[in-house]
């Protein structure tokens, strides 16, 4: 059973197993029915192939509380977002899918791009940012909620639990974000989260010194955890990157955007597990390589953006301090693994670090090749600023693709 114990910055809520999915349900629904909830689904194409989805449907279809799904289809064409209406058809709960990949949403990112507007590349954090902009043209829904497809031990508890703090109008939270440890088939996983941003965090404070938003990040026990929930007015200022360092992003925004009062962490399983990415140490375009690059990225990016200087050396002497707290850190986890009674692979972790330390580098270096790259894509205030019929024209063409397509 969890502790009480709190730390950081953020509130922490735990799951103590001592009340019923029943009685939280009832509440949301009569939350639900004067704060409508929505749900973000962002997936790949692959996903409605995989064993999770499905499941993942089936346990939705329990939950009543929920205003509308939208799922952000990626990698599909016609034939493929055909068969994805029918999949989604399982769905109980009002749902749309956006085909982000059908000419009519190509050509509103092509009136994106001649605003300088559009996301830079293609990923999971894109995929969110249109599916946001969706909702917030529906205007119906005071909270939103977002996790991903590929969790092989979801259940409708995860949900309520992420969602209930910021549909609770009685708690100040803004933001939720969930977490829950990360052990399964006898072993520990969540190597980017433990080997790389753990120990990459405290590099950071220790070359550049203390830094509130250091301390911000490093308050939550899962920071690249898929699960989060938010009230909806803070949605339109929010800046998020289009690729793998979304997680990183949401939060940074978070904390610029929000006081620590407003942001909790909510432990949502006691039991998580989902699709493993390789490690792909041949290609950095690929898997844990180039998630570990595009999270760097985003925290070199943020870093600056709030008057850090960054350089060569910089880069180098956070890669050496990394390197060191990494190793140092997989004595821990296998120490906490033979207790546990847990198998650890000590060589594949450290061949696991010697990549994130070869990534933080290259990420370094991209940034220092281009320093006024735009770090995150433009908040949805300034898409609306710019072109106030892009919203409206988005909700015609998700119509349109789902009259023709059945």
């Amino acid at each position: 059973m969890a502790d009480f114990h709190q730390s950081g910055s953020i509130a922490t809520l735990h799951n103590l197993r001592t009340r019923s999915t029943e009685d939280m349900t009832r509440e949301l629904s009569i939350f639900g029915e004067r704060r409508k909830i929505n749900l973000i689904l962002p997936s790949l194409f692959s996903e409605l192939e995989g064993d999770a989805l499905p499941a993942i449907i089936d346990e939705l279809n329990t939950v009543p509380y929920l205003n509308r799904i939208i799922i952000g289809l990626d990698r599909a064409d016609a034939e493929q977002y055909r068969y994805a209406r029918e999949f989604f058809s399982k769905l109980k709960p009002q749902h749309e899918v956006l085909w982000h990949d059908g000419p009519r949403m190509k050509a509103i990112d092509e009136r994106l791009q001649r605003l300088t507007l559009s996301p830079s590349e293609p990923g999971k954090g894109r995929n969110v940012w249109f599916c946001i902009g969706y909702t917030l043209a529906q205007a119906e829904a005071a909270v939103v909620a977002v996790h991903d497809c590929d969790v092989v031990t979801y259940s409708s508890d995860m949900l309520a639990k992420l969602i209930y703090p910021v549909a609770n109008p009685a708690f100040p939270y803004q933001m939720s974000k969930g977490f829950y440890p990360r052990v399964a088939d006898g072993k520990m996983n969540g190597r980017v989260s433990r080997l790389l941003v753990s120990p990459l965090l405290l590099a950071l404070k220790k070359v550049l010194g203390p830094r509130d938003y250091l301390d911000f990040l490093s308050s939550f026990r899962y920071p690249l955890a898929g699960e989060f929930a938010m009230r909806t007015p803070i949605l339109p200022d929010m800046r998020i990157p289009s690729d793998w360092g979304l997680e990183i992003g949401i939060l940074s925004e978070a904390w610029r955007n929000l006081s620590p009062q407003a942001v909790c962490q909510v432990e949502i399983s006691d039991r998580y597990d989902h699709k493993h990415q390789d490690l792909s140490a041949e290609d950095a375009t690929q898997g844990l390589s180039r998630m570990s690059v595009d999270i760097c990225k985003a925290l070199y990016r943020k870093l600056a953006a709030d008057g850090t200087v960054l350089s060569e050396e910089v880069f180098r002497s956070i890669k050496a301090t990394y390197f060191r707290m990494a190793l140092d850190q997989i004595d821990t986890y296998y120490n906490d693994s033979l207790i546990n009674g847990l198998h650890l692979d000590r060589h594949a972790e450290e061949t696991a670090v010697e990549l994130f330390a070869a990534n933080i580098m290259q990420a370094g270096q991209v940034f220092l090749e281009n320093p006024m790259e735009t770090p995150f894509i433009p908040n949805w205030s300034r898409v609306n600023a710019a072109d106030p019929d892009l919203m409206t024209d988005m909700l015609a063409a998700v119509q349109a693709d789902r009259d023709e397509f059945g």
